[in-house]
């Protein structure tokens, strides 16, 4: 067997050998831009997402005849798409790029907003600086509601998976190089646990400390479930996404709950950040009762 490649990224968020088809993205962890992540999360980054997103404001031109509509076009579904495409190298799924399309739509709301209360002056045709001021506007009025710790320990107890540190699985992966037909795998698997020597074919990947949901997102929930009650030291013929491994687990370190106390300072900075969030994403969208939103037909080739 060839020599083994650790894996001791120490986050434990690392991608499975490139067959496996695994997607990462590296983000600080408050952050979870993950797109499972802030699909779920009220946060809108209104400048640096949108102006990553969509900066360019040619997507609106001539498409502003009438002040109170917006039209979400054709071009702006294929920006997404591409933008989405380039980072987690698929297409987006419908919600996905329903969320791609609200975040654009956001930021238009706010850059119309911006224009109607003139505050582009001295900053003329940059739509960033524009949406900026007009949502520093909308934060000057945002007004938090007392927090004490019976409204921090609900947040708490609401975001555990922010807090707790989750089950991590130290295990082994082999790939045979040649030959990767179930058969031929589990025939590599009696091979392993009868000890004889393994294939000189086949690469192994060693992985420390991966967290449960990276192994989730990475092989699924069917064969986590199998990993996760495997018993240790033992191979195992397992199919992934895309092709049949041994595999075998090694060790098991078992979750560890959050303490309130011990995090209570960062808990209430999260929970500013996200009630801020929440704030000014509702006066977004009460603005945008004023205009009247359509959306053209779907490039060639979107989703139905």
């Amino acid at each position: 067997m060839t020599t083994p490649l650790v894996d001791t990224h120490p986050s434990g968020h690392v991608a499975p050998p490139e067959p496996a088809g695994p997607e990462t993205v590296a983000a600080p962890r408050r952050a979870r831009l993950r797109l499972p992540g802030w699909l779920r999360e009220p946060l809108l980054h209104f400048v640096v997402l949108g102006g990553v997103l969509f900066g360019v404001d040619h997507f609106v031109a001539g498409k502003a005849d009438d002040p109170h509509t917006i039209v979400v076009g054709a071009d702006v579904d294929r920006e997404a798409r591409e933008t989405f495409k380039a980072a987690r190298a698929r297409e987006p799924n419908t919600e996905e790029l329903e969320a791609l399309h609200r975040v654009w739509l956001d930021n238009e709301v706010l850059y119309r907003e911006g224009l109607a209360v003139q505050v582009d002056q001295g900053d003329p045709a940059i739509r960033e600086r524009v949406i900026f001021k007009a949502l520093s506007v909308i934060d000057s009025n945002v007004r938090l509601p007392p927090a004490d710790d019976k409204v921090l320990r609900a947040w708490f107890d609401g975001h555990r998976d922010k807090y707790d540190e989750p089950a991590r699985y130290d295990f082994e992966e082999a790939a045979l190089s040649g030959d990767g037909s179930e058969a031929s795998v589990r025939e590599f698997v009696d091979a392993l646990n009868s000890g004889l020597p393994g294939d000189a074919k086949a690469g192994l990947r060693v992985f420390k400390g991966r967290p449960h949901g990276s192994l989730v997102e990475s092989y699924g929930a069917e064969l986590t479930r199998t990993l996760e009650g495997a018993r240790p030291n033992t191979w195992q013929a397992l199919r992934t996404r895309d092709a049949w491994r041994a595999m075998r687990l090694d060790a098991t370190i078992p979750a560890k709950p959050a303490v309130f106390e011990a995090l209570r300072g960062v808990v209430l900075h999260d929970w500013i950040d996200a009630t801020a969030a929440e704030q000014r994403t509702a006066a977004v969208r009460a603005l945008a009762n004023k205009y009247k939103v359509t959306y053209e037909a779907p490039t060639e080739g979107g989703i139905e």
